[in-house]
């Protein structure tokens, strides 16, 4: 999980009031709804489900000239050598329960479950917001496999296919998916959060999707998931360190555990896209560019929770306020992947590859002042309702 720092409306008091009240009143009617769930479409037309949110402005697709996919077809022994390397054996993978109590004991799964709740009670809310955002960007994962799955070049187009690119994508989306299970299980098993209200956002993000601005371009798809796995890597290890001030040795392990999952997938998207660099300089240079001009939006940019249609700049807020993900952070990775792919030093472009090359270096000291902007705005503190956590509010 991470987040891209906008500039954020924050909430009235009087805004704020109307969300207590809305998920008071939601709390009080949830056994009514459960109880008439049955009867209550009896007789009454049923509408076309919609998204509750919709991705902004035009989407483009298909923005790679043809030429371009024997490229990636050639790269095919390279990815086998140099990226499937980067996937780990499945029977030496920590799985979930390596960290959650055990089931098969009766006796000691209580004392486990005990111990992890005392654990946890010491875990301020807006940490737990933080975790929640993480957990529930991890569990929309089917979203994630499918925009890979959409890039033009490298998709598995029959579900099991044997490229290394298709191979890829299955077994990433294989590890990852642990990472959700496990804070899933672990913030249930806390019964510091609201499960029923998480799983709804979760359902809502996933039914909704991502605007990825990928344009079913791989050049411009692994420029993205290189710097999604660079901000995860961050966010999760930040989380790390501060659950473990507040004492949940195990929280803190369990984050720590995930954030070296994302360096090591990091490690595999930075190659591909070296790997673009050496081959095609000036249309890698110009994709990355053209994405740091849109921005790297991020998957749970359409969160929502059936109740704040500002949920992500508020949880956006929090997790500025925490130092869990900033726009100081954001542009550290911009600058990291500026050296990592040696930017700087690419010749051999066209006038405008320069241009783009020019921007993108240009790019971090402009980002860093949006950490002035944003630590200014972090200050006009306004306390907010957050479903997630019974309605308690966290001043953001």
């Amino acid at each position: 999980m991470a987040l891209t720092l906008h500039p954020m409306a924050f909430p009235s008091h009087s805004n704020s009031r109307k969300l207590l009240s809305q998920y008071t009143n939601l709390r009080s009617s949830q056994v009514f709804m459960a109880s008439n769930h049955s009867s209550a479409t009896l007789g009454v037309e049923k509408k076309a489900y919609h998204p509750a949110k919709e991705a902004p402005g035009l989407q483009v697709t298909h923005s790679m000239p043809p030429e371009n996919l024997e490229i990636f077809k050639s790269l095919e022994d390279w990815a086998e050598e140099n990226i499937l390397v980067h996937l780990n054996s499945v029977e030496k993978n920590w799985q979930p329960q390596d960290f959650l109590p055990t089931s098969e004991s009766e006796e000691g799964f209580y004392d486990q479950v005990k111990e992890l709740r005392e654990r946890s009670k010491e875990i301020p809310d807006e940490y737990l917001v933080v975790l929640v955002g993480n957990m529930i960007t991890e569990e929309a994962l089917p979203t994630y496999q499918t925009v890979l799955n959409s890039l033009d070049g490298t998709r598995d187009e029959t579900g099991a296919c044997l490229t290394p690119w298709a191979i890829w994508v299955r077994a990433w989306t294989a590890e990852e998916n642990r990472h959700g299970d496990l804070l899933n299980k672990y913030l249930y098993l806390s019964g510091r959060v609201d499960m029923r209200q998480i799983e709804k956002t979760i359902q809502y993000l996933i039914g909704a999707g991502m605007d990825t601005k990928w344009e079913n371009n791989p050049y411009k798809g692994f420029i993205y998931t290189s710097f999604q796995e660079r901000e995860t890597f961050v966010s999760h290890g930040n989380t790390a360190r501060l659950v473990k001030a507040h004492g949940d040795i195990k929280f803190a392990q369990i984050c720590g555990t995930i954030a070296s999952d994302e360096k090591r997938h990091e490690v595999a998207y930075t190659k591909i896209v070296g790997k673009l660099l050496e081959i095609d300089p000036d249309g890698t240079m110009l994709a990355l560019a053209d994405m740091m001009r849109k921005k790297i939006t991020m998957p749970a940019l359409l969160i929502y929770d059936g109740l704040d249609d500002n949920l992500f700049e508020r949880f956006s807020a929090v997790a500025q306020r925490l130092g869990v993900y900033t726009a100081k952070d954001y542009a550290d990775i911009m600058e990291f992947l500026v050296g990592r792919w040696k930017i700087e030093k690419l010749t051999g472009l066209s006038s405008e590859g320069q241009r783009a090359q020019d921007y993108v270096c240009g790019l971090p000291p402009k980002i860093k002042r949006l950490e002035e902007r944003a630590q200014k705005k972090a200050k006009q503190a306004s306390p907010v309702p957050f479903s997630w956590i019974f309605g308690r509010e966290i001043t953001i």
